[in-house]
């Protein structure tokens, strides 16, 4: 019986840093998930998975009573997770450990009556599949998908207050063109929020099953001439619809398809992970992370504040999403079933955790980052105003010049070679500068003098497409947030006595 000691284990002695490192460091998300995706709330939703088609069974047979639903409600909450494992111990089987034990639990409590109808018409897959698709909906909708709103309302409003501020765009790790810093994180905002909406269908079409040891609902057939509507109302209980075709085992794409889901999510807070940790970098010092007053950055530099929280994100990553091959791999059954997902689906939980603990981390970093304008403002003057070679080059072709491209690039040749800002450099040539000024003043702009000597207005509509992105998907954020408060609040109210 030493296998059931684990609440009193010292943590320090896991093996997963999940279960130590990473539970102190998300202590909230991390309990929020046990209730859902434990060994214990494995049992406890098989046992209700159990109970609810114990009830179907009676509600169908005209057999359902107050008092038959209170003594199943008894048995149930009396069901402990090392009783069912001790009495695995002696049955080498989950499900059946956990039938006998719910039978037991109902003789108890005065209703041995309903012990044939437990687990009547079932195989284990149909209790495993099904309890395994309300343990992920429940954690997915219940903790992940709030906390994923919070990072995207985050994103939204650092995205708004950055809409206006200046920042110099960088692509194969050079200067482009300007943009703003809330047009950057904008693009956050839209990659995750579509990804969030996508999680959110996913997740509500997950299955489950009540088809039996093939699928082909033999064992209901035998007491029941509609099987099928049995499956439905039994899945009603539990909020799922039926699988469409199903084997031994639910079908797994519903399950894959949202996890395939959650891994692009996660590659959007490693890639934003990744944006962040580049900006804190000595040279560019664009954003910083928070550091507590009594924070170290290295054992050895007193000075450092390195971006630790942000590579964190991406290291998380790193070790979970190949998990990704396997959730493919699962995919493939033999025949009706084979047993080759026994232990891989077992470690869904495991990513469904690591992935928490990565959005709790990026929560925190857009929480506590700084944002540096003028160093934004610094970095973009770097080039001497050569960033506006671009609209330059527009300008010249729109007025009809062929070598418009190449008469710029000698400017720029130059204004690099004698060290001058291209505005300067512009100026040297009197016939481009006129032409320029000209197609300026048509748009309704300075003249090329003024124009080309403040690269900070050249932005395009990187603010207002902040703006716009940002109030799409503050809404969503904002109405998972309100959905979610809704449902626990009816949660509650349900769980008070009396009701």
């Amino acid at each position: 019986m030493a296998i059931f000691d684990m609440e009193s284990r010292d943590i320090f002695r896991n093996l997963s840093p999940l279960d130590h490192r990473y539970w102190q460091a998300n202590g909230e998300v991390f309990d929020g998930l046990s209730l859902c995706l434990s060994e214990a709330a494995q049992v406890r939703i098989c046992a209700q998975v159990e109970a609810a088609l114990l009830e179907t069974h009676l509600e169908l047979r005209g057999l359902s009573s107050a008092s038959n639903t209170a003594a199943i409600a008894k048995a149930l909450a009396g069901i402990l997770p090392e009783e069912v494992y001790a009495e695995e111990e002696r049955t080498r089987h989950n499900i059946r450990a956990l039938v006998n034990i719910l039978q037991k639990r109902l003789a108890e409590c005065g209703a041995s009556a309903l012990a044939p109808l437990v687990h009547l018409g079932a195989t284990s897959a149909d209790i495993l599949d099904t309890a395994r698709s309300i343990g992920v909906r429940d954690a997915v909708q219940g903790i992940l998908l709030p906390l994923l709103a919070k990072v995207l309302i985050e994103l939204c409003t650092l995205a708004e207050n950055e809409a206006e501020t200046a920042q110099v765009g960088r692509t194969h790790g050079q200067h482009a063109v300007p943009l703003t810093f809330g047009f950057a994180i904008s693009e956050y905002a839209s990659r995750l929020g579509k990804c969030v909406g996508r999680i959110e269908d996913l997740c509500a079409s997950l299955v489950g099953k009540l088809s039996g040891a093939v699928g082909s609902y033999n064992a209901l057939s035998m007491s029941y001439r509609e099987p099928e509507e049995v499956e439905r109302v039994f899945l009603a209980r539990l909020g799922l619809l039926p699988s469409e075709h199903s084997t031994q085992v639910v079908e797994p794409e519903p399950l894959l398809r949202l996890l395939l889901e959650i891994n692009a999510a996660f590659g959007v807070l490693a890639n934003l992970s990744d944006d962040l940790r580049n900006l804190q970098r000595t040279e560019i010092g664009e954003v910083r992370e928070a550091f507590g007053e009594g924070q170290v950055g290295s054992s050895t530099m007193p000075q450092k504040r390195n971006p630790w929280n942000s590579e964190h994100v991406k290291s998380l990553w790193k070790a979970f999403f190949p998990r990704v091959l396997t959730f493919f791999m699962d995919q493939v059954s033999e025949h009706q079933r084979d047993l080759t997902n026994s232990a891989s689906e077992r470690f869904v939980a495991d990513y469904l955790a690591g992935f928490g603990a990565a959005v709790n981390r990026e929560l925190s970093v857009l929480r506590g980052l700084v944002v540096d304008r003028g160093r934004m403002a610094a970095n973009l003057a770097l080039s001497g105003g050569a960033v506006l070679a671009e609209p330059a080059y527009i300008l010249l072709a729109e007025a009809g010049l062929a070598d418009a491209h190449e008469r710029l690039r000698r400017i720029t040749l130059a204004a690099e070679r004698d060290a001058v800002p291209f505005h300067q450099a512009l100026a040297r040539d009197p016939e481009t500068s006129a032409i320029l000024s000209e197609r300026l003043a048509a748009l309704g702009l300075p003249p090329a003098g003024e124009f080309f000597a403040a690269p900070a207005a050249y932005r395009g509509h990187a603010a207002e497409k902040a703006r716009a992105i940002a109030r799409k998907y503050r809404e969503t954020g904002s109405r998972i947030l309100a959905e979610r408060a809704a449902a626990d609040l009816r949660h509650e109210a349900a769980s008070m006595p009396g009701t």
